[in-house]
């Protein structure tokens, strides 16, 4: 997870955006600080995603094939017990 220092960095950067511009090591920075967001969005949302577990009304695991493979290889839900 992105620390809050640099997620308030962002913030700054979006408002001087906005109101004055932002000189090119600036925008340098922004962009930077908006991949490392991105790439930490991501990271947290795979590892939410491969750690569903997906059930129906009658309590049948209905978890697609793809994800059970995932969860197994990661040792999840006791994936790798299966079989």
């Amino acid at each position: 997870m992105l620390s809050q220092e640099k997620i308030e960095r962002i913030n700054v950067l979006a408002r001087k955006k906005k109101s004055e511009g932002l000189t090119p090591e600036e925008a340098q920075e922004q962009a930077a600080l908006r991949q490392e967001y991105l790439a930490s969005l991501r990271h947290g949302m795979r590892n939410h995603i491969e750690g569903m577990k997906i059930v129906d009304q009658e309590g049948t695991d209905v978890t697609p094939d793809k994800l059970k493979q995932i969860q197994k290889e990661k040792k999840i839900h006791n994936r790798h017990l299966e079989d």
